[in-house]
């Protein structure tokens, strides 16, 4: 499977609520209890007359104090992916038939706690056929004296080997490598409001093309700048928390993306009921190109090749690197049984689209559509 098309895939079916561990605010103390969390997370994508992507993935979490300050927490994910990879544009597809694959994850992280201040250190391991990456992370924490700011600095790093020569791809031995840092402060502004600002620098080095498609030749480097803000706000008529977040990314590849995103908590007696809703925006990156179109505005397979295989330095028919905007709906439900147990499910239902990004996006972009299914149980002793 495609390490773009994975990346894709897998942040859109794991990056929902649920194992991975979200930067909030919080005493820098350990745990008083073990906590243990199953999740069972399904994902489907589809194009106009082409049902592509599925994805099956179980879960497990577990977090363990011990020793009075430390605390270990660790996941397990294994999913089975199949289906086909997206289509270049609404005419022209160089999709792959059909693909199988399984990826299994997991991830160990050691925090040491202190008076108004913790450290972690994590490792973590993805594998699939064509695609290996191994990580490993630094993170420090510290509050203020009343306990209401706290400062994040985080360190990550990241090899990836790329090797598709026995799944019919063009990439054999190739490598990727990430350096990361985060610099972030939380702040409690008032009994009801709290605000977080978090900025991340990315610097990747390496093979960024996709080994399964045509005329994709992409820079051997990528540098981005990641500006994250949440602000959480309690409404104490329906006792009800509003919680929203803007994110904006923009790397040497020339996309500059948006991402606004709003939540309501609302409290139903033993139920907790989520609602949410997500804007995504991005531009194209510098060496996208569009299909040919023909005098009908239909776009030509074979004279698109041509203009492809005309082109110099580096060039993309990838979809994923085009202009377009995505619009998500979601909705949670959890249930507190009140002796540390929580059942809770999750839908999120996305659509994308060209016309979804303001001034509109690549032109004969194919829109798509996908499903996100989450459920999960969680148990604190």
């Amino acid at each position: 499977m495609a390490a773009t098309e994975r990346g894709r895939v897998l942040a859109a079916s794991l990056l929902l609520p649920g194992l991975a561990a979200v930067s909030a605010v919080r005493a820098e103390e350990p745990p008083e209890q073990a906590t243990i969390a199953l999740k069972y997370g399904w994902y489907r994508d589809a194009q106009p007359g082409w049902d592509r992507v599925r994805v099956h993935s179980p879960q497990v979490f577990l977090s363990l104090p011990f020793a009075g300050a430390w605390a270990v927490e660790g996941s397990a994910v294994v999913d089975s992916v199949s289906g086909a990879t997206p289509r270049m544009h609404t005419t022209v597809s160089t999709a792959t038939p059909y693909m199988s694959d399984v990826r299994r994850a997991a991830d160990v992280k050691v925090t040491r706690y202190f008076h108004r201040a913790a450290i972690s250190a994590g490792i973590a391991y993805s594998g699939e056929n064509d695609y290996v990456s191994r990580a490993q992370s630094l993170e420090a924490r510290w509050s203020s004296e009343d306990n209401n700011r706290t400062w994040t600095v985080g360190l990550g790093h990241s090899r990836d080997r790329i090797d598709a020569s026995a799944t019919g791809g063009s990439a054999i031995g190739e490598h990727r490598e990430t350096h990361e840092l985060l610099l972030g402060a939380t702040q409690v502004l008032t009994a009801r409001d709290l605000v977080q600002v978090q900025l991340t620098r990315s610097l990747d080095s390496g093979y960024y093309s996709d080994p399964y498609k045509l005329f994709d030749d992409r820079p051997g480097a990528r540098r981005a700048s990641i500006a994250f803000f949440r602000w959480n706000h309690f409404v104490d008529g329906p006792d009800a928390t509003l919680r929203t977040s803007w994110r904006h990314w923009r790397d040497s590849f020339g996309i500059r993306a948006s991402t606004l995103s709003a939540e309501w908590a609302q409290p139903v007696g033993a139920w907790t009921f989520t609602p949410g809703l997500r804007w995504h925006m991005q531009s194209a990156a510098s060496f996208y190109f569009d299909p040919v179109v023909n005098a009908s505005g239909i776009p030509d397979s074979l004279a698109t090749r041509i203009y492809a295989g005309s082109l110099t330095g580096y060039r993309s028919a990838d979809q994923r690197l085009a202009a377009f905007g995505a619009v998500t709906v979601s909705l949670k439900a959890a249930y507190d049984f009140g002796n540390g147990q929580v059942m809770d499910a999750r839908v999120d239902v996305l659509r994308q689209a060209a016309h979804y990004k303001p001034g509109g996006g690549s032109p004969y972009l194919d829109p798509m559509r996908a499903t996100f299914v989450q459920l999960g149980w969680s148990r604190k002793f």
